[in-house]
């Protein structure tokens, strides 16, 4: 897989953690072996936690991305935990809520010892896209990526991706983002035209497929090429389950 991504015209690759069962261990090694090919590993963790972003940026990440944020206390917590490491504790805490800064020398050691990682939070959610000005506004954070299931979900309008209150939101998230100069992505298996349309809007960050989507797409359209070719009527015409 690594050595095929490689090739192909891609950016970055994005490891999820929350929704697929990957341990510390196979994260290193795919998280290193990625960034040896050349391609960016961004990781989202499988909740909110500043220690586990912590954790992954051990493993390799060069960009942490948390689920469903909702409040701007989770950004600065997150934001303090990849960009201020190795601190933890009473002593980080007091930074980020501003009583106590670090000292000149500290501040300087852990600009330079976190150079080049970045946060991402997803917006998922009617919660936090009334709190969307105040989360853009957090420093340190470099972009929101929008989960349009999830979103669709919260909206009330589950998987109704072509209801144009669901595109206004859509687009009303990319636009407030990039006029805070904060990055805006999706995690899109949408058509590329449709994607193509969101980044006219503002998005910048895309994260096209994966290779469960990539695998059920590909072998259910060849599939039913040959199945038609035969004469055989049993099409598949809709494959949530990802099985041909």
């Amino acid at each position: 897989m690594i050595p095929l991504l490689a090739g192909m015209p891609v950016d970055f690759v994005f490891i999820d953690t929350e929704h697929i069962p990957i341990d510390r261990h196979d994260l290193a090694y795919m998280c290193y072996a990625f960034d040896a090919s050349g391609l960016a590993p961004i990781v989202r963790i499988p909740t909110p936690d500043p220690y586990v972003a912590g954790q992954v940026v051990d493993n390799g990440a060069v960009a942490v991305v948390a689920p469903y944020v909702e409040t701007v206390e989770q950004v600065r917590t997150l934001v303090g935990a990849v960009k201020k490491r190795p601190l933890k504790g009473r002593k980080l805490a007091q930074e980020i809520e501003g009583s106590v800064p670090f000292e000149p020398e500290l501040s300087a050691y852990v600009q330079k010892h976190n150079a080049g990682l970045s946060v991402i939070v997803n917006i998922e959610s009617v919660p936090a896209i009334e709190v969307l000005d105040e989360i853009l506004a957090v420093e340190g954070l470099d972009a929101i990526l929008i989960g349009p299931h999830d979103l669709s979900c919260s909206l009330g309008l589950p998987e109704q991706y072509e209801d144009p209150r669901f595109e206004a939101a859509m687009v009303d998230l990319f636009q407030r983002a990039r006029s805070a100069g904060v990055g805006a992505g999706v995690h899109s298996w949408m058509d590329p035209k449709r994607e193509s349309i969101w980044c006219a809007a503002g998005a910048n960050l895309m994260i096209h497929s994966s290779d469960i989507w990539a695998t059920r797409d590909g072998l259910t359209h060849e599939i039913n090429a040959l199945r038609r070719l035969m004469g055989d009527e049993k099409i598949v015409k809709k494959n949530n389950a990802a099985t041909v």
